[in-house]
């Protein structure tokens, strides 16, 4: 699949506390390269460079470019909004400078994560009108900007993400797991509205562990640790219907492969760990490419 990126989360690369063991860069870069993907997210704040020369030549040396980048923005506070657009201008400008084609906003609740929470109607009206917003400061810098969905932000849940969709213009990052998660079946997403799909985060899902999840028994941390994101094609999710239902719509963007991990114990010797599981997933879905051409 030549529109196959894949992102450092996949490696165990997470800014949260207690999250796991952090590879180096040059293993998770060479790794990446090694399997043949020819793009990366930037992931967590801090992991790879920001400063778009540093960054470019950093990917170089592992024939990668940068595809996009997951940018958490506070979308339904009025007296956040300038800085909101602010940082927006600043990091889209970052981006574009560094060649990325998206930029991923997240609708955090706070800049410090705090917890989720139900918005006023005030804050609906004024969150949707900020996302409409945000999508003419990205576009100005020539990227697409689409909205990630996401476990424990205020676009969580079927509801939540129907009100974006009838609410505003935004695209969005269909995430198949962040999808099922929230009780929005990925499959029903992608037939009934291809359009709003800008970029595909490729992720299957352990429903059992979603489930405990939900129920508010594990951290999001704990349940990626006990496995609610196996190898594609291994948990419940439809990967291959919903990849077909929008490659037959007309889908032109790219997918992702993300699949969250987190390394317990000791660093994986060289040649195990994350690297093995993401190549299973590789494997798994140039099967799929080949049975789709089919």
């Amino acid at each position: 699949m030549n529109r196959l990126a894949t992102a450092p989360i996949s490696w165990g690369i997470c800014e949260v506390p207690g999250w796991g063991v952090q590879l180096p860069v040059d293993r998770v870069l060479g790794e990446m390269s090694q399997l043949g993907f020819p793009a990366t997210e930037l992931g967590s704040e801090g992991y790879l460079p920001s400063e778009p020369f540093e960054l470019n030549r950093l990917l170089a040396n592992y024939d990668l470019d940068l595809l996009a980048a997951f940018v958490p923005l506070v979308v339904h506070e009025h007296t956040l909004a300038d800085d909101t657009l602010r940082r927006a201008d600043e990091t889209a400008a970052l981006l574009a400078a560094a060649g990325a084609t998206y930029f991923n906003t997240s609708t955090v609740t706070s800049y410090d994560w705090e917890p989720r929470r139900t918005l006023t109607e005030d804050e609906w009206a004024h969150a949707l009108s900020m996302l409409d917003r945000l999508s003419e400061v990205v576009e100005a810098h020539g990227l697409v900007h689409v909205l990630h969905e996401h476990i424990d932000t205020i676009v969580e849940t079927k509801q939540e993400i129907q009100r974006v969709i009838d609410g505003c213009s935004v695209q969005f990052v269909l995430d198949t797991a962040h999808f099922a998660v929230g009780g929005y079946d990925p499959l029903e997403f992608a037939d009934a509205y291809p359009d709003r799909v800008g970029l595909v985060h490729i992720k299957d899902a352990d429903l059992s562990v979603a489930a405990r999840l939900n129920a508010g028994e594990c951290t999001l941390m704990e349940a990626v640790q006990q496995g609610i994101f196996p190898t594609v094609g291994a948990g419940d999710l439809p990967i291959d219907s919903v990849i077909q239902s929008l490659e037959r719509s007309g889908f032109t963007g790219w997918y992702v492969l993300e699949q969250d991990a987190a390394i317990t114990g000791e660093e994986p010797a060289v040649g195990q760990g994350p690297l093995l599981d993401v190549e299973t997933s590789l494997n798994y879905l140039k099967n799929l490419e080949v049975r789709l051409a089919a």
